[in-house]
């Protein structure tokens, strides 16, 4: 491991996290002056945006805000960004912070074109995290095809034979795999944590059956099926037999709302499963629906709108009810769900498909807590004080949001943190 030191830049700050809040955060700041670390623990920025197919409220795909983004920071000399980097220390107080941050190794550096040699000729496979474990993909891999940077990298567990061949094959001396760990210490005069979000673990509701029973899935692992490239190319098919479906239940508050697990509303989640409704619909135009919801959250005009024109659907229904326990009928994979009706008082028995998991989103913060002396509240989310002012959360790693909402409050952030650099 080799330490460096870097000299401390009046006026600067640090953002943590390259979300899309993150990216604003580090965009707005750069952009009127302010020198900008951007620390993202990935090996690409983007964030959770990244591994849709579309988000609200027009439906884009993530390159409508995130090409657009990474070009802003290409042409701002003012934004340093650290990928494979995490925060380790923080010190000092507002205006006066040094941070230690620390850095993976790449083993693959700026000379890489993403040309894809190394990951063609890697016969070494591991787990696909981008795609919830649903593929497997090369030990030499490009994050994803809208990467920034847009350059490879080499996961530590790609064997000995491996490594010679990458090296041998990349014809731009770009393998090193001779690259360490790196701790350096930056100056700056405020933080931005944009720590984002993670699903909600699906295994740990189980009544719910998800990890025992192939063809009950997660919201995003829907998402990611239905991105073009995702591990099905956009199709969304069954698990079990890649069989399209026809018949297709959500489980609305998948572990959200429920005090043994997420006792807070999610935000999104019910946008999330309208919004899959309409993937569903574009390919399978006969394909039944069922959403079975305690309530349908769809804030504000275009939301409300969207809703209401889904309802129209005549093979869309919604049950207002919550899904109790599930089990897999033998011989077919096809999942039984018991809900209960609780308009009509019945009990609900079904047999579909596929079952969604609509999970909420836990913040990072509340699984990774930054060193740092930041307040949570109780559901582990930063709470920002601004009397105090310096360390700011914004995004999802304040509360649970959209990304309008998140991107909104990133600019609220970026001058909060800029106020504290004026006030040094």
């Amino acid at each position: 491991m080799t330490t460096n030191n870097l000299a401390p830049v009046s006026g600067s700050l640090m953002v943590v996290g390259g979300g899309i809040s993150g990216l604003t955060t580090a965009l707005e700041a750069a952009e009127v002056g302010y020198e900008v670390f951007l620390v993202e623990k990935e090996a690409s920025l983007g964030g959770r945006v990244s591994q849709l197919k579309h988000y609200f409220p027009k439906l884009c795909p993530p390159t409508c805000g995130l090409e657009i983004n990474y070009k802003r920071i290409r042409d701002n000399k003012k934004i340093k960004v650290f990928t494979m980097s995490e925060v380790q220390k923080v010190s000092g107080s507002a205006g006066d912070y040094t941070i230690t941050v620390k850095t993976a190794p790449r083993y693959v550096n700026e000379n890489c074109t993403a040309c894809g040699e190394c990951g063609t000729v890697c016969d070494t496979e591991i787990s696909n995290d981008f795609n919830f474990g649903m593929n497997r993909r090369k030990a030499a891999y490009l994050p994803h095809n809208m990467a920034f940077p847009m350059r490879y990298v080499i996961d530590p567990a790609i064997s000995t034979d491996d490594r010679s061949k990458v090296k041998e094959a990349c014809k731009y001396d770009a393998i090193d795999f001779d690259m360490e760990e790196k701790t350096i210490d930056l100056k700056v005069g405020a933080i931005v944590w944009n720590t984002g979000w993670t699903p909600y673990d699906a295994t740990k509701i189980d009544n719910l059956g998800f990890g025992r029973y192939q063809n009950i899935v997660t919201n995003m692992m829907l998402e990611r099926m239905a991105s073009l490239n995702g591990p099905t190319q956009g199709k969304i098919l069954r698990p079990s037999d890649d069989k399209a479906p026809q018949t297709i239940a959500f489980a609305q508050c998948a572990g959200s709302r429920d005090e043994n697990h997420l006792p807070y509303c999610s935000y999104i989640c019910c946008m999330a499963s309208l919004k899959h409704a309409t993937y569903l619909r574009a390919q399978y135009p006969e394909a039944k629906i069922y959403i079975y919801y305690i309530d349908l959250r769809t804030p504000g005009r275009k939301y409300e709108n969207f809703y209401a024109k889904l309802k129209q659907d005549k093979n869309i229904f919604f049950i207002k009810g919550k899904v109790a326990e599930v089990s897999e009928e033998p011989g077919t994979g096809n999942i039984n769900l018991v809900a209960e009706d609780t308009i009509t008082g019945e009990k609900v028995r079904q047999t579909v498909d596929i079952l969604v998991l609509a999970t909420g989103m836990q913040p990072n913060a509340a699984l990774d807590k930054p060193n740092a002396d930041l307040s949570y509240n109780p559901d582990g989310f930063i709470v920002n004080d601004f009397k105090k002012g310096g360390m700011f959360a914004a995004g999802c790693a304040n509360k649970p949001a959209d990304v309008v909402t998140s991107n909104q409050n990133a600019t609220g952030m970026a001058l909060k943190a800029i106020q504290t650099l004026v006030r040094r």
